[in-house]
């Protein structure tokens, strides 16, 4: 067994596209709209779906918002180094809500960073 995907409910799923593909440099794997359900699905990730696990965003073309409620944590991704990325996602406009630095009860260095429907993504820098 394996992880396939996470799914994630986007309120405008142009908006975050650009996000996720510009921003943190995922690419866009496949998309398919759903006109009897009215709704669209993106799949974005950093290799094809048969090797990694990806992230499917999820349109309702009737909802524009979500309130993202209090179980779901993070979406983790691994980086050489979480200070360049952060400077780097900053460049691209994007948001770092916990800047670079060693974990509080750790050494690990991680950040944060948050897409435009306010899902934090977690940036873990890789061991030595």
């Amino acid at each position: 067994m394996r992880i396939l995907h996470t799914m994630l409910r986007v309120g405008n799923l142009e908006r975050s596209l650009a996000f996720y593909t510009e921003v943190l440099g995922m690419r866009l794997l496949r998309r398919q709209d759903y006109p009897g359900g009215r709704f669209t699905l993106a799949f974005v990730g950093y290799d094809a779906e048969t090797q990694a696990a990806v992230l499917e965003l999820t349109h309702n073309w009737d909802t524009a918002a979500y309130e993202l409620g209090n179980a779901f944590g993070h979406v983790a991704i691994e980086v050489d180094d979480a200070y360049a990325a952060c400077a780097e996602i900053k460049a691209r406009a994007g948001k770092v809500v916990r800047e670079a630095g060693p974990m509080q009860h750790g050494s690990t260095v991680i950040a944060f960073v948050e897409d435009p429907d306010g899902y934090k993504i977690e940036l873990i820098q890789k061991k030595t």
